[in-house]
Order: structure tokens, then sequence, then C-alpha cells
């Protein structure tokens, strides 16, 4: 069976990149497709089988209007199964009548629907946003089965497109974070020790732009004092590191191994977005630390709340406050957590993912 996988961009690393690694794994002999790609920013996928439109590599932001084109441009005709993953336009590519078409979706276009407002102060999406609302519905029909990522992302495709989903929760490698690296102290990147108080801090990892809400954090532990350690990079680290008192500790990106350290070590884990689904707040269950999280989106399918952490009904700085506060009277149970974190394993992903296109194929 020839398979094409296609995605929006391959220019970053993030929780949604995890996902295209499972499915290269899934389908290694499988062809990619995206817009923009950059090995130098992906490097996960720089051996991978990659077509592209060849002439930007940077700021495709600035291109909006080209994505429809680039995406309907390619011909898919000679596969038999093609599943495009994404949040943006790569569900509009078009396929032939004996091709099986899947559709992972990450949420409806973030820019067009649920973000719009912090999109469209940009006056170029203004100018362009009807014409691309109007594609990227009819590119929602393409598809002959959409699947969610979410129980927040299902409802959405249900109000935006008007289609009934399936849900399959991304994929989490949760025994890499269940193996013990206690005796493994988190290290800078020098290989020095950070001097931080490891036994008494909060932890979030992120990339560092607007929508995650990382400034909410920083002003809440900016206020109580407690020590909080962000880890992630992106183009708002500069104006967050200055609104970072002293007990705020902006790391940048960490190794793996580090990684499973700080989180192991950290009394907490903190999400204060609204994320589709969230792939840091089951690592963080899988290492055995309770999720304190804004109670939308992604963390009301993760957290068990009271029981694998707390959800916070408003991402405002007090509220977390008030939430950490709560937290710091209670009592969590690692094995509870981590218990909770198997629910999204990554071999029921493989298993769930590899049974719908059996029967996608089959129905087809």
């Amino acid at each position: 069976m020839r398979v094409a996988l296609v995605y929006d961009r391959l220019n970053k690393i993030g929780g949604a990149e995890k996902v295209l690694v499972a499915f290269q794994e899934l389908y290694p002999e499988a062809d990619w497709y995206t817009s923009f790609w950059n090995p130098a920013t992906a490097p996960f996928s720089r051996d991978w089988p990659v077509h592209s439109f060849p002439y930007l590599r940077k700021h495709h932001e600035w291109f909006p209007w080209l994505m429809p084109f680039i995406f309907e441009s390619y011909d898919l005709s000679s596969y038999d199964l093609v599943i495009s993953i994404g949040s943006a336009e790569s569900k509009g590519v078009i396929t032939g009548p004996l091709t099986s078409h899947l559709n992972y979706c990450l949420t409806p276009t973030r820019y067009l629907y649920s973000h719009q407002a912090e999109y469209l102060t940009n006056p170029l999406y203004r100018f362009i946003a009807k014409f691309l609302r109007k594609w990227d519905l009819v590119a929602s029909t393409r598809p002959d089965e959409m699947i969610a990522i979410s129980t927040q992302v299902k409802s959405r495709i249900k109000n935006i497109y008007n289609i009934d989903s399936l849900v399959i929760f991304p994929p989490v490698d949760t025994e890499r974070f269940m193996r013990d690296s206690l005796e493994n102290l988190p290290r800078s990147k020098a290989g020095r020790n950070t001097g931080l108080p490891f036994s008494d801090y909060y932890l979030t990892v992120s990339r560092l732009v607007p929508y995650k809400k990382i400034d909410v954090l920083i002003k809440a532990f900016n206020q109580n004092g407690k020590t909080l350690v962000i880890i992630g990079d992106g183009s708002e680290k500069s104006r967050l590191t200055k609104l970072a008192k002293p007990n705020v500790h902006l790391l940048g990106s960490v190794s793996d191994t580090e990684l499973v350290g700080y989180y192991q070590h950290a009394k907490a884990f903190l999400q204060a977005n609204e994320e589709d689904f969230g792939i840091s707040m089951v690592e963080a269950q899988a290492s055995g630390i309770p999720v304190i999280a804004y109670s939308k989106g992604g963390a009301v399918d993760i957290v068990i709340d009271e029981k694998t952490g707390i959800l916070v009904g408003r991402n405002q700085p007090r509220d977390f406050m008030q939430a950490i506060d709560r937290f710091e009277t209670m009592s969590f149970d690692r094995e509870e957590c981590r218990l909770n974190s198997k629910r999204f394993d990554s071999s029921i992903w493989r298993r769930q993912m590899s049974e719908r296109v059996k029967h996608l194929c089959q129905s087809n």
C-alpha cells in the first residue's frame, strides 16, 4: 500500500511534531508533503522524503494566501492512502476516487476560528480571512473521515464543519517518563547544576509564543514568590525574561534526559492556556507529578480533578495563585498520576489508528 503523509508545515519542534514522528514510525515508507520545510528548525525530519514548496523556508505567516494553492497542486493520485495531519490547510489536498483520505485534526484552522482575534490583528490576515474561511470549509469536505485529538477538538469540528468525528488521543511515550531518573539531577546546558531548589519548584514546558499564556504564570509567581521553572523557547522569550522576577527561571531548551529529570523533580506542572490536547500534561502525569491547568480543552480529558491535579476555572494570575495555595494543602499519589497517563500511551494510539485506517480502506 502506497501511503502519503501530509502536514501543514515542517519548520519547528513542538507537541504536534511528536505526532508526526509517531506517524513516520507507523508508516516508515511513506512520502511526506508539506508547504514549507526547514530541516534546520525541524531536524527530526531531515531524512524523510519530503515534498515542499521550494522557495521559502521562513516567515510562512506572511503567505497564508499561498497555502491553498500549494496543497491543491500536489498530485496524490498514485497513493492508496493519504493521511493529512494538522490544524490548517493540509486537509485540503485533492485525492482521486480510489484513494482513501484520513484527516487527523489537531484543531480546525486556528487563525480562522478559535484564535482569530489574535491573528487578525495582522492587516494581511484581515484582508484575506474571508476567502480563506470559504476555502477551509470546502477543504474540510475532502477527507473521507476526520479524527479529533480531544473532545474539545471534536466539538469544534462539529460546530465549525458540521462533521461528526471520532476521538483518538495523540501518542505519548509514557514509559520514557516513568523510568526512574531521580539520580540524574537536572543540569544546565553547560553541564553544571543550575542551583535551583529542585525539591521545591513548579514547572511548565512550552513554546514561548503568545497564545500559550506563559505571562499569566510569570505574573502569578512574581506575586507569590515561589519558584517557577520554564522550559522552552520561542518568539516571546525576550519579553517574558524581562517580565520575570528572580524566582522565575527561563531555561530555554534542555536535553531529553534533562527534561525527564525536571519533570520528575517538580512539585506540579502548570498549564495556563487552552490546549487542543496538551502532550506536556501527559508527560508530567507519566512522571508522577500532578497538573494544575486551566479547565478548558485537553486538560479536561487529561486531568482528573482533585485526584491527579487541579482544574482552574479562569486563566488569570490570581486564579493560579489561589490554585497553588490550595494545592499546597493537598496530597497527590504519584502512582495514580502515572496510572492516569497510561490512557494516552503510544501503543494505544498505534492500535486505534491502524484499526481506523483498515476500516476506512475496506469501506472505500
